[in-house]
């Protein structure tokens, strides 16, 4: 079993910055793809930012440009950059972990087999 904590959700202004952070334990996740989504209040959940074992990552469109994920395999722990930040990025932030092997593209909620408990992320405009 691998248990995901997320951290650093916070209020913060259009325009600002805020690093989510997501700590796993139980097990070291540095072959699992990391993910991060979102849900907004009446929204879907959605796909933010997904990242594999190896360097390569993938971004939702709606926030190509402003937000980055990381990991620290080390720590075992997965980060996500948000920069730009607007109100729209106003949502409860998940972090998920997909065991291997993986075969989908990352942006499925169903692709992933633990779930953080979500940090809450407000920006006001």
């Amino acid at each position: 079993q691998v248990q995901l904590v997320e951290s650093g959700g916070g209020l913060e202004q259009a325009g600002g910055s805020l690093m989510l952070s997501c700590a796993a334990s139980g097990r070291t996740v540095s072959s699992y793809v990391m993910g991060w989504f979102r849900q907004a209040p009446g929204k879907e959940r959605e796909f933010v930012a997904a990242s594999w074992s190896g360097a390569r990552t993938l971004n939702a469109d709606s926030v190509k440009g402003r937000f980055t994920i990381s990991r620290d395999n080390a720590k075992n722990t997965v980060y996500l950059q948000m920069n730009s930040l607007k109100p729209e990025d106003t949502a409860v932030y998940y972090c998920a972990a997909s065991r291997p092997p993986q075969y989908g593209l990352g942006m499925r909620s169903s692709e992933y087999d633990y779930w953080g408990q979500g940090t809450q992320v407000t920006v006001s405009s």
